[in-house]
């Protein structure tokens, strides 16, 4: 009883302080504390719950709960007596997305539409990665945003994730140094990121409640890794929670994950954020250490405030969060007086943008050297709709409003080729009609969900004769596209459909029986199944989902301008059957209406547990052998592995030199020669080969990469890659500490993770403890 009589007693205090119009404290110029001591019960409120929550729920709308900056995801509340000013957040895992047009002006806001993360990660080019992100960070300042909600460095654990294009990686080495990049790279001009979501948010089925239940060495190793990375090599200014639950506790709500390992283990020194709506008690928000709650609802601000009065959360923890959001906004251009001029270099970017495209495109398949196209090559028939209706981006959070997309019909036309009008023609007859019919009836699309995709035309054979009579080469693009909230389909959007499936054969059929090849583009949010169909075209490009210069791109690869030299950052499974963890992931084929249903209202209710598996739960039982960690450990044959890529022009990699300081640390030195006849980049790839003794180990796990310079043919770089020794640590969950085991250890350069005959050196570690932490992200935290 005493105790809440003293906080009645503050809290009426801090009511009071500076009444009557005395001089308030003022961020920025007098001390935090002060700040902090003089708000009253309210305006602490205003500072942990976002903006939306002052006044009415109906605000609230995710992604879009921003007043200053239409469009832009949310804002916090201004003190203006404080100091304090609203600070502004966008979406931006492609670019910035707020809204193109504003009431009062005919001006457009148009941001330019970067290549999907997946893209930036499959160049394996770090410095360019922090270009792009350099650019993004440009127009996150000149559009007046403090900061921008990305990167997402979740791991691909599956290729069905509906959100896998907004990611980097199954590798958590691969995704943290990329991201790393792209932080920098935005963080330069003086504006923020939020480092997201943090964590185990792998998969959109039933997001804002599934349980995730795994070991903590699993969770640590593969899927807390990258985000490890980032906060200890880049400092982003904040670190945005997730919407599942780990082993039956909210992400937002665990202490141990946003307190005790992110800012006592890895050092963070931002805010952290709740994703839009997420979590279940704000009041257990708060005591974690999710500093601010976003976009902010009027349940939630009531529910806090009963908290403080009735002493079930004490001052200090709302005034410890406080102040990282105090910290936080001195940091923001909006605090410092930047004043917006929506006035970006939109043309510089989409040089930007059109260069990093190509640069993360695969070339997956190339026989007879149908790729670059032959200097003859003038005429080409272009068949598929996507070819004509290109797919810059992914839907929800990641799109962007953008000012344009090229298609690979208008690219191959910059290009100089001329396309065949008749095949053309009929697909611009075709494609309005379809959409017309596909639209006619249904209910407004969420646009967080990913948009459906008309049907592949039917090509009559007379069709396909005349135009392989008449031009130099067929291309066929195959698209799919996926996006938030569900998964991508197995039977449509990773297989092929019937009639994606008879194109390609009657493509082909007819331009081979012509004597002429056929190249597929594959303008997709992830893997694919190729197994059924890679015999059929000469040559197959991956472009993913390459942003709004999307046709320019493909069109510079296809000709020869630009050599390909992109690497997969994931594994390409034969057939679906064949995933590590399919038995543990939701298949959207046998999803019913009625759990969609029960997501949706679990969505805007309490978030109650359930116990249907992969919905309600779902188990991580492949641990660490996730991706190519389980196929090269295993043994499964795949269509292509990771770090897989064919390039126009060959390489030669030198034997490598391997040496050990004192430390342990390992340094790998090797040369790259360009052997061929055209100029290219190449990636060296160093994997690592543990004893496997202290614990189960697999085969090979990446430990460094780098990128050459472009190579004039028979030019050679030496290429440098360090392998800290910590970075040879497993977790030991039962004594909680990350230690390096003792024994001979195999270095390999390898073409891919799959490659059987990698340049090898053996080196000796001797084994120690490398940390020591305490016991969390255990089961049933409460």
């Amino acid at each position: 009883m005493l105790k809440k009589t003293l906080l009645l007693s503050a809290i009426a205090a801090t009511c009071c302080v500076n009444a009557g119009g005395q001089n308030y404290p003022k961020l920025g110029t007098d001390p935090i504390d002060e700040v902090i001591n003089a708000m009253t019960l309210d305006e602490k409120l205003d500072m942990v719950i976002g903006a939306a929550g002052i006044d009415t729920d109906e605000k609230a709308t995710i992604g879009n709960s921003s007043e200053l900056v239409p469009g832009a995801a949310g804002q916090t509340n201004a003190i203006p007596r404080l100091g304090i000013p609203a600070i502004i957040m966008a979406d931006g895992p492609a670019g910035v997305r707020i809204d193109p047009t504003r009431e009062g002006t005919d001006k457009t806001f148009y941001c330019t539409h970067f290549p999907v993360a997946t893209v930036v990660s499959s160049t394996w080019n770090t410095e360019l990665a922090g270009q792009i992100g350099q650019a993004m960070g440009d127009e996150t300042s000149h559009y007046g945003i403090d900061v921008l909600l990305a990167p997402a460095t979740n791991i691909m654990r599956n290729p069905l994730n509906g959100r896998n294009y907004e990611y980097y990686s199954e590798d958590p080495l691969l995704a943290g140094k990329i991201s790393v990049a792209v932080v920098n790279g935005i963080q330069s001009n003086g504006v923020g990121t939020s480092l997201k979501h943090f964590a185990l948010n792998n998969q959109e089925t039933n997001r804002t409640s599934n349980n995730v239940v795994g070991s903590p060495r699993t969770f640590r190793e593969i899927y807390l890794k990258p985000f490890e990375i980032v906060v200890k090599e880049t400092q982003p200014w904040t670190v945005m929670t997730s919407y599942n639950r780990i082993n039956g506790t909210m992400a937002s709500e665990r202490a141990d994950l946003v307190t005790e390992i992110l800012r006592h283990e890895w050092g963070f020194n931002g805010m952290v954020v709740s994703d839009w709506f997420g979590g279940q008690y704000a009041t257990a928000q708060m005591e974690a250490g999710n500093d601010l709650i976003m976009p902010g609802k009027t349940a939630q601000r009531e529910e806090l405030k009963r908290s403080i009065v009735n002493g079930h959360i004490s001052m200090e923890i709302i005034d410890r969060n406080i102040r990282h959001i105090l910290e936080f906004i001195m940091r923001t251009p909006t605090f410092k007086g930047h004043k917006a001029d929506n006035n970006p270099d939109l043309k510089a970017h989409a040089l930007i943008t059109r260069n990093a495209a190509t640069e993360g495109m695969v070339l997956l398949k190339n026989d007879g050297g149908a790729l670059p196209l032959a200097g003859g090559t003038r005429k080409v028939a272009v068949f598929g709709r996507t070819s004509y209706d290109f797919i810059a981006g992914g839907t929800g959070s990641g799109n962007v409003n953008h000012a344009y997309v090229v298609s690979l019909t208008e690219g191959l036309g910059n290009a100089g080729l001329r396309i065949d009008r008749k095949v053309q023609k009929a697909y611009l007859d075709y494609i309005p009609k379809a959409k017309a019919a596909l639209d006619k009836g249904k209910k407004e699309r969420d646009r967080f969900l990913p948009e459906k995709l008309i049907d592949e035309m039917e090509l009559p054979q007379d069709m396909l004769d005349k135009a392989a009579k008449g031009n130099d080469m067929a291309i066929i693009t195959i698209g799919k596209t996926s996006g938030e909230s569900m998964e991508r389909n197995v039977s449509d959007n990773f297989n092929l459909t019937p009639a994606e499936l008879k194109m390609v054969e009657g493509v082909c059929g007819a331009f081979h029986k012509a004597g002429k090849k056929v190249v597929v583009i594959l303008n997709v949010c992830g893997p694919v199944e190729t197994e059924t169909w890679t015999s059929m075209p000469d040559a197959i490009l991956c472009v993913w989902l390459p942003g709004q210069e999307g046709g320019n791109s493909v069109a510079d690869v296809l000709t020869g301008k630009e050599c390909p030299s992109g690497r997969l950052p994931m594994t390409w499974v034969k057939r679906y059957a064949d995933v590590c963890n399919k038995a543990d992931f939701p298949m959207p084929d046998e999803i019913s209406e009625d759990l969609i249903n029960k997501a949706l209202a679990a969505f805007k209710d309490k978030r109650t547990e359930g116990t249907v598996r992969n919905f309600d739960y779902t188990e991580y039982n492949e641990g660490v052998y996730v991706g190519y960690r389980y196929y090269t450990t295993k043994g499964v044959s795949v269509a292509y592995p990771f770090g897989y890529g064919l390039s126009y022009t060959t390489f030669e990699q030198g034997r490598p030199e391997v040496s050990v300081n004192a430390d342990g640390d390992i340094t790998v030195r090797t040369t790259v020669k360009n052997t061929g006849g055209m100029a290219g980049k190449d990636v060296v790839q160093v994997y690592v080969s543990a004893p496997g003794k202290d614990m189960d180990k697999p085969a090979r796990e990446l430990k460094g990469f780098a990128k050459t310079r472009k190579l004039a043919p028979g030019e050679t770089q030496t290429v440098e890659i360090k392998i800290p020794y910590v970075s040879l640590a497993s977790f030991n969950e039962k004594d909680s500490q990350w230690q390096v085991e003792s024994g001979e250890y195999k270095v390999m350069v390898a073409s891919d993770a799959a490659d059987m005959a990698p340049m090898t050196v053996t080196v000796s570690e001797k084994g120690r403890v490398t940390e020591r932490v305490r016991p969390c992200l255990l089961k049933e935290m409460k």
